[in-house]
């Protein structure tokens, strides 16, 4: 009977943890698809872009204040939109200024797809803004690029995708770099928390580096549709609290039950 109820409660833990499913992010050269953390390291100085205006521009160079770089392919029919849309959306609720404070760098992994084509995709995201529209029209910036800088570009930052016919599988994530080009923080995930983001921000302004938070914030804060703000699940956590004393009392009634057989 002990043993029933610890193995339903450890699902129940388990359960609360695995609400949502993630973007793959792993710590070997050897995954295929989503995110090799490569935090510390610097973007190389040879990576050439087609900026807004149709000129060829150097990543290097663009860098000049903390930078969110989003790799996406602008023909996208999955994840890509909804990746941008959460974009669009921290960027509005955030009390940092885009092209200020920091810039969003989206970038197409498509060396096929114009410039042309993500002028239309940015107005598109803008017209989701309601905050900081004209701020963000200089503060988040579109490219597309060549094949051996796109190589280049995403090597460095660890994102990985696969080929599928006309198409791309990829992860969603971002990569905060600080104004020296040094990879400072991943942000993964299809929504952002605007504290997070500023958190990313702010290290990055100061070159610290820090390990991605996006799963436990996430766990602990819910969004608050009525308040359009986030705010701290206190059932989720207090339920979490309860469920592992109550497995870690049931744990030592076991041992002791085992221990007291043992002796007789």
């Amino acid at each position: 009977m002990r043993f029933n109820l610890l193995l339903i409660l450890i699902l129940l833990t388990l359960s609360l943890f695995a609400q949502e499913v993630v973007n793959p992010v792993a710590n070997s050269n050897e995954v295929e698809i989503g995110v090799v953390e490569h935090l510390n390291d610097f973007l190389p100085d040879s990576i050439s872009l087609i900026n807004e205006e149709g000129q060829q521009v150097w990543l290097a160079d663009i860098i000049d204040k903390p930078s969110v770089i989003n790799f996406v392919y602008y023909r996208c029919p999955g994840i890509c939109s909804p990746l941008m849309e959460a974009v669009a959306g921290v960027m509005d609720k955030s009390d940092l200024v885009p092209g200020v404070d920091y810039q969003v760098l989206t970038i197409s992994f498509d060396p096929h797809e114009t410039i042309d084509l993500g002028i239309r995709k940015k107005s598109n995201y803008l017209n989701l803004m309601s905050n900081k529209v004209e701020e963000a029209k200089k503060g988040w910036l579109f490219f597309t690029s060549d094949s051996a800088s796109i190589a280049r570009a995403t090597n460095a930052t660890g994102f990985k995708y696969q080929r599928t016919g006309n198409d791309y599988l990829h992860a969603a994530s971002l990569t905060v770099v600080s104004a020296e080009g040094k990879i400072t923080r991943y942000l993964n995930g299809l929504y952002f928390l605007p504290f997070e983001w500023k958190m990313a921000i702010v290290e990055a302004s100061k070159g610290k580096s820090g390990p991605t938070l996006n799963k436990v914030l996430r766990f602990c804060y819910s969004y608050d549709p009525v308040g359009q703000t986030y705010v701290m699940n206190v059932t989720k956590i207090t339920g979490t609290i309860i469920l592992f004393f109550a497995i870690s009392l049931l744990l030592i009634l076991v041992f002791k039950s085992k221990k007291k057989k043992n002796l007789i």
